[in-house]
Protein backbone atom coordinates (compact mmCIF):
# COMPACT_ATOMS: atom_id res chain seq x y z
CA UNK A 1 0.00 0.00 0.00
CA UNK A 2 2.98 2.24 0.91
CA UNK A 3 4.55 1.28 -2.57
CA UNK A 4 1.55 2.30 -4.49
CA UNK A 5 1.14 5.64 -2.74
CA UNK A 6 4.85 6.47 -3.53
CA UNK A 7 4.27 5.79 -7.06
CA UNK A 8 1.10 7.48 -7.23
CA UNK A 9 3.09 10.77 -5.20
CA UNK A 10 6.17 10.67 -8.08
CA UNK A 11 3.36 11.27 -11.14
CA UNK A 12 4.49 10.66 -15.14
CA UNK A 13 7.64 11.21 -15.98
CA UNK A 14 9.17 11.28 -19.97
CA UNK A 15 11.51 8.45 -19.35
CA UNK A 16 8.51 6.36 -18.84
CA UNK A 17 8.08 6.39 -22.43
CA UNK A 18 10.64 4.17 -23.20
CA UNK A 19 11.10 2.29 -19.66
CA UNK A 20 7.24 1.54 -18.63
CA UNK A 21 5.44 -1.29 -20.72
CA UNK A 22 2.40 0.32 -19.83
CA UNK A 23 3.45 3.44 -22.90
CA UNK A 24 6.66 1.79 -24.35
CA UNK A 25 3.92 0.05 -26.87
CA UNK A 26 2.47 3.43 -27.95
CA UNK A 27 6.13 5.41 -27.83
CA UNK A 28 7.11 2.93 -30.72
CA UNK A 29 3.68 3.51 -33.06
CA UNK A 30 3.91 7.09 -32.59
CA UNK A 31 7.28 7.49 -33.56
CA UNK A 32 6.93 4.87 -36.20
CA UNK A 33 3.93 6.69 -37.44
CA UNK A 34 5.82 9.87 -37.92
CA UNK A 35 8.59 8.67 -39.28
CA UNK A 36 6.24 6.86 -42.03
CA UNK A 37 4.40 10.42 -42.41
CA UNK A 38 7.68 12.05 -42.89
CA UNK A 39 8.90 9.74 -45.25
CA UNK A 40 5.63 10.49 -47.48
CA UNK A 41 6.26 13.62 -47.16
CA UNK A 42 10.04 13.85 -48.13
CA UNK A 43 8.75 11.55 -51.25
CA UNK A 44 6.07 14.27 -52.61
CA UNK A 45 8.30 17.23 -52.10
CA UNK A 46 11.28 15.07 -54.11
CA UNK A 47 9.09 14.75 -56.70
CA UNK A 48 7.28 17.79 -56.91
CA UNK A 49 10.80 19.52 -57.29
CA UNK A 50 11.72 17.00 -59.90
CA UNK A 51 8.97 17.97 -62.13
CA UNK A 52 9.39 21.74 -61.28
CA UNK A 53 13.00 21.07 -62.92
CA UNK A 54 11.68 18.90 -65.89
CA UNK A 55 9.17 22.01 -66.23
CA UNK A 56 6.28 20.22 -65.11
CA UNK A 57 3.30 20.28 -63.08
CA UNK A 58 1.03 17.96 -61.05
CA UNK A 59 -1.69 18.33 -63.00
CA UNK A 60 -5.25 16.12 -64.15
CA UNK A 61 -6.40 19.07 -66.91
CA UNK A 62 -5.39 16.09 -69.44
CA UNK A 63 -8.62 14.34 -68.46
CA UNK A 64 -10.76 16.88 -70.09
CA UNK A 65 -8.48 16.39 -73.04
CA UNK A 66 -9.80 14.53 -76.75
CA UNK A 67 -8.61 10.99 -77.01
CA UNK A 68 -7.90 10.42 -79.95
CA UNK A 69 -8.00 6.77 -80.15
CA UNK A 70 -10.16 4.10 -80.49
CA UNK A 71 -10.76 1.08 -78.07
CA UNK A 72 -12.49 -2.50 -78.49
CA UNK A 73 -14.67 -3.52 -76.79
CA UNK A 74 -16.55 -0.91 -75.45
CA UNK A 75 -19.31 -1.63 -72.58
CA UNK A 76 -20.64 2.51 -72.64
CA UNK A 77 -20.42 4.54 -75.44
CA UNK A 78 -16.79 6.16 -76.54
CA UNK A 79 -15.34 7.34 -79.88
CA UNK A 80 -12.28 8.45 -80.40
CA UNK A 81 -13.67 11.99 -80.03
CA UNK A 82 -14.43 11.30 -77.00
CA UNK A 83 -12.21 13.04 -73.26
CA UNK A 84 -9.35 11.06 -71.98
CA UNK A 85 -11.59 10.70 -68.62
CA UNK A 86 -14.14 8.73 -70.78
CA UNK A 87 -11.07 6.96 -72.54
CA UNK A 88 -10.09 5.76 -68.56
CA UNK A 89 -13.90 4.68 -67.89
CA UNK A 90 -14.01 2.58 -70.99
CA UNK A 91 -10.46 0.80 -69.81
CA UNK A 92 -11.92 0.46 -66.36
CA UNK A 93 -15.00 -1.13 -67.32
CA UNK A 94 -12.60 -3.23 -69.69
CA UNK A 95 -10.66 -4.47 -66.67
CA UNK A 96 -13.70 -5.01 -64.58
CA UNK A 97 -15.18 -7.37 -67.18
CA UNK A 98 -12.33 -10.07 -67.11
CA UNK A 99 -12.42 -9.82 -63.72
CA UNK A 100 -15.55 -10.62 -62.46
CA UNK A 101 -15.92 -13.05 -65.48
CA UNK A 102 -12.37 -14.83 -64.99
CA UNK A 103 -13.20 -15.07 -61.12
CA UNK A 104 -16.41 -16.51 -62.21
CA UNK A 105 -15.12 -19.27 -64.08
CA UNK A 106 -12.08 -19.78 -62.53
CA UNK A 107 -14.21 -20.39 -59.60
CA UNK A 108 -16.34 -23.53 -60.80
CA UNK A 109 -13.42 -24.79 -62.97
CA UNK A 110 -10.74 -25.01 -60.00
CA UNK A 111 -13.51 -26.43 -57.40
CA UNK A 112 -14.08 -29.29 -59.82
CA UNK A 113 -10.68 -29.64 -60.29
CA UNK A 114 -9.55 -29.98 -57.12
CA UNK A 115 -12.26 -31.83 -56.16
CA UNK A 116 -11.48 -34.33 -58.99
CA UNK A 117 -7.49 -34.86 -57.62
CA UNK A 118 -9.25 -36.58 -55.02
CA UNK A 119 -11.44 -38.86 -56.99
CA UNK A 120 -10.40 -42.91 -56.30
CA UNK A 121 -9.88 -43.16 -59.76
CA UNK A 122 -6.13 -42.92 -60.67
CA UNK A 123 -6.76 -41.81 -64.20
CA UNK A 124 -9.28 -38.74 -63.93
CA UNK A 125 -6.62 -37.42 -60.54
CA UNK A 126 -3.07 -37.73 -62.71
CA UNK A 127 -5.19 -35.70 -65.23
CA UNK A 128 -6.00 -32.96 -62.93
CA UNK A 129 -2.58 -33.08 -61.47
CA UNK A 130 -1.00 -32.93 -64.66
CA UNK A 131 -3.37 -29.82 -65.42
CA UNK A 132 -2.37 -28.01 -62.31
CA UNK A 133 1.31 -28.58 -62.47
CA UNK A 134 1.12 -27.56 -66.08
CA UNK A 135 -0.55 -24.19 -65.61
CA UNK A 136 1.01 -23.35 -62.25
CA UNK A 137 4.62 -23.49 -63.09
CA UNK A 138 4.63 -21.74 -66.81
CA UNK A 139 3.95 -17.94 -66.22
CA UNK A 140 0.57 -15.93 -67.40
CA UNK A 141 1.65 -14.14 -69.72
CA UNK A 142 3.38 -17.12 -71.70
CA UNK A 143 -0.40 -18.81 -71.89
CA UNK A 144 -1.85 -15.27 -72.84
CA UNK A 145 0.28 -15.28 -75.87
CA UNK A 146 -0.02 -18.92 -76.50
CA UNK A 147 -3.88 -18.61 -76.32
CA UNK A 148 -4.15 -15.95 -78.66
CA UNK A 149 -1.75 -17.94 -81.28
CA UNK A 150 -3.97 -21.15 -80.34
CA UNK A 151 -7.17 -19.16 -81.68
CA UNK A 152 -5.53 -16.93 -84.85
CA UNK A 153 -4.01 -20.10 -86.08
CA UNK A 154 -6.34 -23.09 -85.44
CA UNK A 155 -10.01 -21.08 -86.18
CA UNK A 156 -11.23 -20.60 -89.52
CA UNK A 157 -10.67 -17.42 -91.30
CA UNK A 158 -14.45 -14.94 -91.93
CA UNK A 159 -13.70 -15.84 -96.27
CA UNK A 160 -13.52 -19.64 -94.98
CA UNK A 161 -17.20 -19.43 -94.27
CA UNK A 162 -17.70 -17.67 -98.06
CA UNK A 163 -19.63 -19.75 -101.08
CA UNK A 164 -20.84 -23.04 -101.94
CA UNK A 165 -17.34 -24.69 -101.18
CA UNK A 166 -16.73 -23.02 -98.07
CA UNK A 167 -14.39 -24.90 -95.69
CA UNK A 168 -15.91 -23.50 -92.63
CA UNK A 169 -19.25 -23.20 -91.03
CA UNK A 170 -21.39 -21.51 -88.67
CA UNK A 171 -23.30 -23.80 -85.77
CA UNK A 172 -26.95 -23.70 -84.38
CA UNK A 173 -29.21 -22.50 -87.27
CA UNK A 174 -26.53 -20.52 -88.93
CA UNK A 175 -26.59 -18.65 -85.57
CA UNK A 176 -22.95 -18.38 -84.21
CA UNK A 177 -19.35 -18.59 -85.85
CA UNK A 178 -16.44 -19.52 -84.67
CA UNK A 179 -13.23 -17.40 -86.45
CA UNK A 180 -9.86 -16.17 -85.86
CA UNK A 181 -11.03 -12.78 -85.64
CA UNK A 182 -13.55 -13.43 -82.76
CA UNK A 183 -16.83 -15.50 -81.99
CA UNK A 184 -20.14 -13.83 -83.17
CA UNK A 185 -23.27 -14.80 -81.42
CA UNK A 186 -26.51 -13.72 -81.50
CA UNK A 187 -27.50 -10.01 -80.04
CA UNK A 188 -30.52 -9.41 -78.31
CA UNK A 189 -32.20 -6.37 -79.27
CA UNK A 190 -34.68 -4.61 -76.92
CA UNK A 191 -38.15 -3.46 -78.47
CA UNK A 192 -41.10 -1.47 -77.07
CA UNK A 193 -42.17 -3.67 -73.29
CA UNK A 194 -39.06 -5.50 -73.05
CA UNK A 195 -38.31 -3.33 -69.93
CA UNK A 196 -41.60 -5.29 -68.31
CA UNK A 197 -39.86 -8.46 -69.07
CA UNK A 198 -36.47 -7.17 -67.50
CA UNK A 199 -38.14 -6.47 -64.43
CA UNK A 200 -40.35 -9.63 -64.07
CA UNK A 201 -36.86 -11.67 -64.86
CA UNK A 202 -34.95 -9.95 -62.40
CA UNK A 203 -37.75 -10.17 -59.74
CA UNK A 204 -37.88 -13.91 -60.83
CA UNK A 205 -33.69 -13.76 -59.50
CA UNK A 206 -35.17 -12.11 -56.28
CA UNK A 207 -37.77 -14.84 -55.82
CA UNK A 208 -35.28 -17.65 -57.00
CA UNK A 209 -33.04 -16.03 -53.81
CA UNK A 210 -35.72 -16.10 -51.23
CA UNK A 211 -36.98 -19.68 -52.10
CA UNK A 212 -33.32 -20.71 -51.51
CA UNK A 213 -33.15 -19.37 -48.25
CA UNK A 214 -36.46 -20.77 -47.14
CA UNK A 215 -35.53 -24.14 -48.90
CA UNK A 216 -32.42 -24.23 -46.89
CA UNK A 217 -33.93 -23.69 -43.48
CA UNK A 218 -36.82 -26.00 -44.13
CA UNK A 219 -34.76 -28.79 -45.00
CA UNK A 220 -32.59 -28.37 -41.68
CA UNK A 221 -35.54 -28.33 -40.06
CA UNK A 222 -37.60 -31.42 -41.29
CA UNK A 223 -34.45 -33.47 -43.24
CA UNK A 224 -36.18 -33.25 -46.48
CA UNK A 225 -34.77 -32.14 -49.21
CA UNK A 226 -36.53 -30.71 -51.99
CA UNK A 227 -35.38 -30.42 -56.08
CA UNK A 228 -34.41 -27.31 -55.65
CA UNK A 229 -32.19 -27.09 -59.10
CA UNK A 230 -35.90 -27.63 -61.41
CA UNK A 231 -37.55 -25.26 -58.78
CA UNK A 232 -35.53 -22.52 -58.89
CA UNK A 233 -35.12 -22.65 -62.90
CA UNK A 234 -38.90 -23.16 -63.10
CA UNK A 235 -39.11 -20.24 -61.07
CA UNK A 236 -36.50 -18.14 -62.87
CA UNK A 237 -38.17 -18.80 -66.51
CA UNK A 238 -41.66 -19.59 -65.94
CA UNK A 239 -42.89 -15.91 -65.21
CA UNK A 240 -40.50 -14.28 -67.57
CA UNK A 241 -41.59 -16.66 -70.53
CA UNK A 242 -45.34 -15.88 -69.48
CA UNK A 243 -44.55 -12.24 -69.41
CA UNK A 244 -42.61 -12.32 -73.00
CA UNK A 245 -45.54 -13.75 -74.63
CA UNK A 246 -47.95 -11.50 -73.38
CA UNK A 247 -45.91 -8.70 -74.18
CA UNK A 248 -45.68 -9.64 -77.91
CA UNK A 249 -42.14 -11.26 -77.69
CA UNK A 250 -40.59 -7.70 -77.52
CA UNK A 251 -37.13 -9.53 -77.45
CA UNK A 252 -35.47 -10.60 -80.73
CA UNK A 253 -32.31 -11.53 -81.58
CA UNK A 254 -29.68 -10.01 -84.10
CA UNK A 255 -27.89 -12.81 -86.13
CA UNK A 256 -24.30 -12.49 -87.22
CA UNK A 257 -24.00 -12.49 -91.17
CA UNK A 258 -20.92 -11.97 -93.44
CA UNK A 259 -21.21 -9.20 -95.66
CA UNK A 260 -17.80 -8.16 -97.32
CA UNK A 261 -14.72 -8.88 -95.79
CA UNK A 262 -15.96 -9.39 -91.75
CA UNK A 263 -19.14 -11.06 -90.52
CA UNK A 264 -21.58 -8.01 -89.39
CA UNK A 265 -24.66 -7.84 -87.20
CA UNK A 266 -24.74 -9.95 -83.82
CA UNK A 267 -22.15 -9.84 -80.85
CA UNK A 268 -18.58 -10.20 -81.51
CA UNK A 269 -16.59 -11.28 -78.82
CA UNK A 270 -12.83 -10.56 -79.98
CA UNK A 271 -9.74 -13.22 -80.34
CA UNK A 272 -7.68 -10.87 -77.79
CA UNK A 273 -10.57 -10.92 -75.02
CA UNK A 274 -11.02 -14.72 -75.51
CA UNK A 275 -7.59 -15.08 -75.01
CA UNK A 276 -6.99 -13.04 -72.09
CA UNK A 277 -10.12 -14.56 -70.24
CA UNK A 278 -8.84 -18.12 -71.67
CA UNK A 279 -5.45 -18.13 -69.77
CA UNK A 280 -6.67 -15.91 -66.84
CA UNK A 281 -9.26 -18.25 -66.15
CA UNK A 282 -7.06 -21.69 -66.55
CA UNK A 283 -3.91 -19.91 -65.13
CA UNK A 284 -6.05 -18.97 -61.74
CA UNK A 285 -8.10 -22.28 -61.81
CA UNK A 286 -4.66 -23.94 -60.92
CA UNK A 287 -4.21 -22.30 -57.79
CA UNK A 288 -7.89 -22.44 -56.65
CA UNK A 289 -8.02 -26.39 -57.54
CA UNK A 290 -4.78 -26.25 -55.11
CA UNK A 291 -6.52 -24.25 -52.24
CA UNK A 292 -9.76 -26.61 -52.89
CA UNK A 293 -7.72 -29.78 -52.18
CA UNK A 294 -6.10 -28.42 -49.38
CA UNK A 295 -9.21 -27.54 -47.42
CA UNK A 296 -11.33 -30.48 -48.13
CA UNK A 297 -8.10 -32.38 -46.75
CA UNK A 298 -8.16 -30.46 -43.85
CA UNK A 299 -11.52 -32.09 -42.90
CA UNK A 300 -11.67 -35.20 -40.80
CA UNK A 301 -12.07 -37.85 -42.79
CA UNK A 302 -15.22 -39.02 -39.92
CA UNK A 303 -17.39 -36.64 -41.03
CA UNK A 304 -17.62 -38.28 -44.73
CA UNK A 305 -17.50 -41.31 -43.27
CA UNK A 306 -20.45 -40.54 -40.67
CA UNK A 307 -22.54 -38.93 -43.44
CA UNK A 308 -22.39 -42.43 -45.69
CA UNK A 309 -23.34 -44.32 -42.86
CA UNK A 310 -26.67 -42.01 -42.86
CA UNK A 311 -27.20 -43.04 -46.16
CA UNK A 312 -26.03 -39.86 -47.86
CA UNK A 313 -24.65 -39.98 -51.12
CA UNK A 314 -21.30 -39.04 -52.25
CA UNK A 315 -22.16 -36.05 -54.04
CA UNK A 316 -25.09 -35.38 -51.58
CA UNK A 317 -21.58 -35.37 -48.69
CA UNK A 318 -19.62 -33.35 -50.32
CA UNK A 319 -21.97 -30.63 -51.31
CA UNK A 320 -23.74 -30.29 -47.82
CA UNK A 321 -21.05 -31.60 -45.01
CA UNK A 322 -17.25 -31.32 -46.62
CA UNK A 323 -17.14 -28.30 -48.67
CA UNK A 324 -19.10 -26.05 -46.00
CA UNK A 325 -16.72 -26.81 -43.66
CA UNK A 326 -13.54 -27.00 -46.39
CA UNK A 327 -14.70 -22.71 -47.23
CA UNK A 328 -13.21 -22.03 -43.69
CA UNK A 329 -10.06 -22.88 -44.95
CA UNK A 330 -10.53 -22.00 -48.68
CA UNK A 331 -11.63 -18.52 -48.59
CA UNK A 332 -8.49 -16.87 -47.45
CA UNK A 333 -6.39 -18.05 -50.40
CA UNK A 334 -9.01 -17.55 -52.59
CA UNK A 335 -9.10 -13.75 -51.56
CA UNK A 336 -5.36 -13.95 -53.14
CA UNK A 337 -6.37 -15.34 -56.25
CA UNK A 338 -9.33 -13.22 -57.15
CA UNK A 339 -6.80 -10.45 -56.37
CA UNK A 340 -3.75 -12.11 -58.49
CA UNK A 341 -6.83 -12.74 -61.46
CA UNK A 342 -7.29 -8.65 -61.09
CA UNK A 343 -3.96 -7.57 -60.97
CA UNK A 344 -2.91 -9.75 -63.95
CA UNK A 345 -5.41 -8.43 -66.43
CA UNK A 346 -3.24 -5.72 -67.00
CA UNK A 347 -0.85 -8.25 -68.82
CA UNK A 348 -3.82 -7.69 -71.55
CA UNK A 349 -2.18 -5.50 -73.36
CA UNK A 350 0.32 -8.24 -74.79
CA UNK A 351 -2.28 -9.83 -76.87
CA UNK A 352 -4.23 -6.24 -77.55
CA UNK A 353 -6.90 -6.35 -75.35
CA UNK A 354 -7.63 -2.44 -74.30
CA UNK A 355 -8.05 -2.29 -70.32
CA UNK A 356 -6.93 0.22 -68.11
CA UNK A 357 -3.57 0.10 -68.47
CA UNK A 358 -3.07 0.60 -72.18
CA UNK A 359 -5.97 3.56 -72.06
CA UNK A 360 -3.56 5.75 -69.32
CA UNK A 361 -1.35 3.79 -68.53
CA UNK A 362 -0.30 3.31 -72.83
CA UNK A 363 -1.81 5.77 -75.04
CA UNK A 364 -2.84 8.82 -72.80
CA UNK A 365 0.11 8.68 -71.34
CA UNK A 366 2.54 8.62 -74.92
CA UNK A 367 0.15 11.37 -75.86
CA UNK A 368 0.13 14.00 -73.17
CA UNK A 369 3.76 13.33 -71.57
CA UNK A 370 2.08 12.85 -67.83
CA UNK A 371 3.95 9.66 -66.58
CA UNK A 372 3.20 10.50 -63.00
CA UNK A 373 -0.32 11.24 -63.38
CA UNK A 374 -1.65 8.24 -65.23
CA UNK A 375 0.83 6.37 -63.38
CA UNK A 376 -0.93 7.51 -60.11
CA UNK A 377 -4.06 7.07 -61.50
CA UNK A 378 -3.58 3.85 -62.62
CA UNK A 379 -2.73 2.59 -59.21
CA UNK A 380 -5.22 3.89 -57.05
CA UNK A 381 -7.73 2.15 -59.83
CA UNK A 382 -6.27 -1.04 -59.39
CA UNK A 383 -5.95 -0.92 -55.75
CA UNK A 384 -9.82 0.05 -55.64
CA UNK A 385 -10.55 -2.85 -57.30
CA UNK A 386 -8.14 -5.18 -55.04
CA UNK A 387 -9.47 -3.20 -51.80
CA UNK A 388 -13.20 -3.98 -52.85
CA UNK A 389 -12.73 -7.78 -53.74
CA UNK A 390 -11.33 -8.15 -50.59
CA UNK A 391 -13.61 -6.11 -48.59
CA UNK A 392 -16.76 -8.63 -50.05
CA UNK A 393 -14.59 -11.65 -49.66
CA UNK A 394 -13.95 -10.84 -46.18
CA UNK A 395 -17.76 -10.18 -45.46
CA UNK A 396 -18.70 -13.48 -46.68
CA UNK A 397 -15.78 -15.16 -45.05
CA UNK A 398 -16.84 -14.24 -41.48
CA UNK A 399 -20.13 -15.28 -42.27
CA UNK A 400 -19.03 -18.75 -43.08
CA UNK A 401 -16.70 -18.55 -39.81
CA UNK A 402 -16.99 -20.88 -36.98
CA UNK A 403 -19.55 -18.76 -34.43
CA UNK A 404 -18.29 -18.63 -31.07
CA UNK A 405 -21.48 -19.05 -28.29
Amino acid sequence: MAMADQNARQGFRLSMLIYDTRYRSLTIQVVVLMGFMAGGVWLISNMLANLEALGKDLGFGFLKVQAGFEIQPQLIEYSSQSSNLRAMMVGLLNTLMVAVIGCFFATIIGVMIGVARLSKNWIISLLMSVYVEMFRNVPVLLWIVFSLAILSETLPKPNDFRGADATATMYLSESIAFTNRGFYIPLPVFGAGSMVVVITFILALVGVFFFGRWSKTRQEQTGDILPNFWIKLAILVVPALIIFFIMGRPIGLDYPALKGFNFQGGLKIGTPFLAILFALVAYTAAFIAEAVRSGIQAIDKGQSEAAFALGLRPNRTMSLIILPQALRVIIPPLISQYLNLAKNSSLAVAVGYIEIMGTIGGSVLNQTGREMECILLVMVAYLSISLSVSMIMNLYNNSVKLKER
